[in-house]
């Protein structure tokens, strides 16, 4: 009976290890697609704001006036 028991105990051991290895694997892999995301979304982030800049420079007033100077401007 106490060989059963000792056998019982051991076999719990291995399994809580177990347990833990994959938790902590399982938890790496969760962080490590979270960074993933999170540089993705700055990427777009920055995307996003040289968009919005590129827009309103093409909307600024003075950069339409210079623009229409340009295209006015005799040609030699």
């Amino acid at each position: 009976m106490s060989r059963l028991c000792f056998i019982f105990v051991i076999f719990c051991f291995v399994a809580a290890l177990i347990l833990s290895i994959f938790l902590r694997d399982a938890n790496h892999r969760m962080f490590y697609e979270l960074r993933v995301c999170q540089g993705q979304h700055n990427q777009l982030t920055r995307q996003l704001w040289q968009k919005q800049l590129e827009l309103e420079q093409s909307i600024n007033p003075s950069a339409i006036l210079r623009g229409l100077e340009s295209t006015e401007s005799p040609q030699p």
